[in-house]
């Protein structure tokens, strides 16, 4: 088994170094999504942007108004990282549980390497790492989901109450990654948008080939990872495989439902490719989105 170090210099290696080539090292706010705080509204003085002029202060009082805005100097990152039984599944490069490690090693480093802090959240262990900064940070994240066994299968796993108790245990506004496969009882789509509403939210689902199609291999003896159930299933069936896939563009449209009303961003990973495109792509559509933002 690989070290936290050695994991941590791969993934500079693999990941950070390919991510400068296409930043040229600029990380500034590279995880920041489009939220940006109201400051104040001043009058206009000559040079002031126009796009930045507020109508309706000016409407009101006649003059020229502009909005003012004011960034976060210093981020606070949290990971809610998912270490349930159906995460122990992987039919292709890595397990999800790997991947999942292998992007929080790759996002703490990225946020702790300019100075901001991370902290990380683990479930369904009751286990938590406050916020600190510095790449020892980096290790202790990676440590703990190499330390921390996946638990045996004992029912679904409730992500609406670990994004309740989230949402009560952070104070300060914060960019939180949830990195989940979302198999989850229901009932998490409401405390996912509230958490949204209050902090800046970024939903990291985490899939593998597997789940989306069954492969015509005969019969099989499936088992629910989170409960255990087991099932005979015959592959070869067509009607089988189609009422699956049915299923699983039910279950797909759903998922994607509600990240739309819960107002999150989602970056989807797979354990059959690189965490790196999927990265590159999702900080080119932030900041992009950001930019725009602040140009209304």
């Amino acid at each position: 088994m690989e070290t936290p170090e050695r994991i941590l210099r791969r993934l500079e290696f693999s990941v950070v170094r390919r991510l400068d080539g296409f930043l040229f090292g600029d990380y500034t706010g590279l995880f920041y999504g489009p939220s940006l705080d109201l400051a104040e509204v001043r009058e206009y003085v000559p040079g002031d942007e126009v796009r930045r002029i507020d109508w309706n202060v000016t409407a009101r009082t006649t003059r020229l108004h502009v909005r003012q805005y004011r960034e976060e100097k210093e981020l606070t990152a949290w990971l809610a990282v998912d270490l349930s039984p159906s995460m122990a599944f992987g039919t292709r490069r890595v397990l999800k549980r790997q991947l999942a490690a292998e992007f929080c090693g790759a996002a703490s480093y990225i946020v702790t390497r300019h100075g901001d802090k991370v902290g990380a959240v683990f479930f369904p262990h009751p286990y938590l790492i406050p916020p600190r900064t510095g790449r020892r940070q980096a290790l202790r994240v990676l440590h703990a989901l190499q330390r921390l066994q996946t638990p045996p299968a004992s029912g679904r796993t409730d992500l609406g109450r670990v994004l309740r108790d989230l949402n009560r245990m952070l104070r300060r506004r914060s960019l939180v990654f949830v990195v989940s496969d979302f198999l989850s009882e229901e009932g998490w789509e409401v405390p996912l948008r509230q958490l949204g509403h209050r902090h800046d939210v970024v939903a990291v689902r985490i899939t593998d080939p597997a789940e989306s199609e069954l492969p015509d291999v005969g019969v099989l003896t499936l088992q629910d990872p989170e409960t255990g159930q087991q099932v005979r299933v015959d592959t070869s069936d067509p009607a089988v495989r189609r009422a699956y896939r049915e299923r699983v563009a039910q279950w797909e449209a759903r998922l994607q439902q509600a990240f739309r009303q819960a107002r999150v961003d989602v970056l989807t990973l797979s354990t059959h490719t690189s965490i790196v495109e999927p990265l590159v792509r999702f900080v080119t559509y932030r900041r992009r989105r950001r930019w725009s933002s602040r140009g209304r």
